[in-house]
């Protein structure tokens, strides 16, 4: 059968070992078409899934090589299909994985440690594996976009489970909310400038900026890699931030006091590249006082009583009264960002608002109570429930969609791994003889 990839004299390498760009010798492993894999892509991706807490279900070397074996063949196909990403599409992606190792890792130093190359060669590896995911899920995209499900399909479906193989769905609930944000004191605020511009002297004088954002930043995630937030393009930051952030020129200069909803900053440049910029910052956040709190939670109180005494609607107070830009033109309606809708598990709900919802009845209204917002911020709020369903066994009645997306993800997966058996017999596979010895997910790779 004629081969979908052109046997290159590079193949000869496959029993062969290569040395590595640090002098490390290295091997080829698998060679899929004229791609090899080389025994560090499998450490990379073990490190990587070791750092996320991935667990394989079975022996990583046998897994590893077989994903990256599985990629290519997608890869492949995508240079067919002239299937390609921007990579403006990849960037932010990639900066923001590693600022987030970065922040769990506590420093730029303990990332390059723990993967054992600098930060310039991890950006590499982090850029080329994210366009490749890209590539390889509009590949897939491609290959099951005209898949549908009929009513019929889903009433055959859930007609053949075994009862224990019905799946569960969780209690859920519906809540809609009206929050109010406490006034902070003009003094408190201006002490909070204050200590702002005493930092700003500092490194004026020669304090490390980093060693402030450290010691005083209240930006937990930046605080522990000194403030610095990593490259950034202006949409991902808040534009008051954005506008000073951008602005900056001189990275000895530290930026005016900006204010934002997350609180009070200053801002120092590291760097600029093209669009994107990388700085650290300073954020302190000045504290409500009992008596404003207090203030906040009798007029949420008072809102309360005139919703139960019917003289307006909840939704329609929300509209009204609450400073929640997410919900109060959604009727005060809570979406879940997991999934889109607005049902929520106890578990994904904000603490404070689960812990509040779980004790309350359908159609009725919490008295006021505090909680921390998203953004870390303190405020005021009632919650009604709207709808609340027990744990139950999937129905078609009430679970349609969910059994609907089961059998879509079924059909999908059957296309798939149809697709990738066919796509083997067509392709050259060498395995080296020492990582040959596993259970393949897709036994067509020894032929």
């Amino acid at each position: 059968m004629k081969k979908l990839f052109a046997l290159l004299p590079f193949l000869a390498l496959s029993v062969l070992p290569v040395i590595s760009q640090d002098n490390v010798i290295d091997e080829v492993v698998w060679v899929v078409g004229d791609e090899p894999i080389l025994r560090s892509d499998v450490e990379k991706q073990r490190l990587q899934a070791q750092y996320e807490g991935v667990k394989f279900s079975g022996d990583p070397y046998c897994v590893i090589p077989e994903q990256l074996a599985v990629q290519k063949l997608y890869l492949h196909q995508a240079d067919l299909d002239s299937v390609v990403v921007n990579e403006s599409d990849v960037i932010p992606d990639v900066d923001r994985n590693i600022n987030r190792i970065i922040a769990q890792l506590g420093s730029k130093e303990k990332m390059e440690e723990y993967f054992g190359m600098p930060l310039s060669k991890i950006r590499e590896t982090q850029r080329e594996s994210a366009r490749n995911q890209m590539i390889v899920r509009r590949v897939q995209s491609k290959l099951v976009d005209d898949i549908t499900v009929t009513p019929a399909e889903v009433r055959q479906f859930y007609n053949t489970l075994p009862l224990d193989s019905i799946p569960v769905t969780p209690a859920e609930i519906e809540v809609e909310i009206i929050t109010v944000e406490p006034k902070y004191e003009q003094a408190e605020i201006g002490a909070i400038k204050d200590r702002l511009r005493e930092f700003t002297e500092r490194v004026n004088r020669g304090d490390n900026f980093s060693t402030l954002a450290v010691m005083y930043s209240e930006d937990r995630n930046s605080a522990k890699v000194g403030g610095e937030l990593g490259f950034m393009g202006k949409g991902e930051l808040v534009p008051e931030f954005a506008n000073v952030a951008f602005s900056l020129t001189d990275p000895k200069k530290v930026s005016k006091i900006v204010e934002t909803e997350f609180g009070y900053h200053i801002i120092q440049l590291i760097e600029k590249r093209g669009d994107r910029i990388n700085c650290r910052h300073i954020l302190l956040k000045p504290k409500i006082s009992a008596s404003e709190r207090n203030q906040s939670l009798l007029r949420l109180d008072s809102i309360a009583d005139i919703i139960r005494n019917q003289k307006i609607r909840f939704e329609d107070a929300a509209q009204y009264y609450s400073f929640d830009k997410d919900t109060k033109n959604n009727g005060g309606l809570m979406v879940n960002t997991n999934t889109g809708t607005s049902r929520f598990t106890m578990e994904e709900l904000p603490q404070e608002v689960g812990k509040m919802a779980y004790q309350m009845n359908v159609g009725e209204i919490s008295k006021p109570f505090t909680m921390i917002t998203s953004k870390e911020k303190e405020v005021c709020a009632i919650i009604r429930v709207k709808s609340k369903s027990k744990a139950h066994r999937a129905s078609i009645s009430e679970d349609f969609q969910q059994i609907q997306q089961i059998v879509m993800g079924k059909k999908r997966d059957k296309v798939l791994n149809e697709w990738i058996l066919e796509k083997q017999k067509k392709t050259y596979v060498r395995i080296d003889d020492h990582w040959r010895n596993c259970e393949f997910k897709y036994p067509g790779w020894i032929k």
